[in-house]
């Protein structure tokens, strides 16, 4: 008798643990890329563009993300400011703001540029959309008052609107003919894979926090 009801009972737990559902596998992280031409990956195929080459790196490390590519070229950023709502639907995760580059070339004020990129962070910190910073650095031609004035935006707000900062978008590659198309300025698919290998573990860390808030 005791050992039917023994039986019965193994044969009972056996069963509840074979209707227990298995953990479900973690969503893809939502993430969206705003920035300008250099995420946009003018002049290269949508597959070689940035925000497509660090989803492939981050999927091979096992993180899974779904990536929009919301890098249009010639924005500035105020620009990036006025199209924030549509280019950033509701769901989004995680932004990485690439944006500067075309305030620096055009000799933008860098009073305008700060105001416009601590618009963006404030707003999308708002919705609880986590923001990785890309900084960008003044070509020389405007004089050193200006770049000193311009390169100081990206650390100041980071640390002022308590946001990670990667401080060089294009570290390793400006400057660098073999890693630049004709213009000098956008990445080759070579340069666009090195800037993807010095951010990814910026990325990675940015990430993991965020995964770390959702349990």
């Amino acid at each position: 008798m005791h050992i039917l009801v023994l039986s019965l009972g193994l044969m009972t737990a056996g069963f509840a643990c074979a209707q227990t559902p298995a953990a479900a596998p973690a969503k893809p992280i939502k993430m969206v890329v705003l920035g300008d031409s250099l995420s946009a990956g003018l002049g290269l195929g949508g597959a070689e563009a940035f925000p497509a080459r660090l989803q492939k790196a981050l999927e091979a490390k096992g993180i899974k993300v779904e990536m929009t590519n919301a890098g249009v070229s010639g924005d500035t950023t105020s620009g990036g400011r006025e199209r924030l709502d549509w280019s950033v639907p509701d769901g989004t995760e995680a932004v990485i703001l690439e944006l500067g580059a075309n305030d620096a070339l055009r000799g933008i004020d860098p009073d305008v540029t700060r105001t416009a990129l601590s618009d963006i962070i404030t707003r999308l910190k708002a919705r609880k959309i986590a923001v990785l910073l890309c900084g960008m650095l003044a070509p020389p031609n405007y004089g050193a008052d200006y770049a000193a004035r311009f390169n100081a935006i990206y650390p100041e707000l980071s640390k002022s609107l308590d946001v990670p900062l990667y401080p060089f978008f294009l570290e390793g590659v400006a400057a660098d003919a073999k890693l630049n198309q004709a213009d000098g300025i956008h990445p080759t698919a070579e340069g666009v894979d090195i800037i993807v290998k010095n951010i990814l573990p910026s990325v990675e860390a940015f990430l993991g926090k965020i995964s770390g808030q959702r349990s």
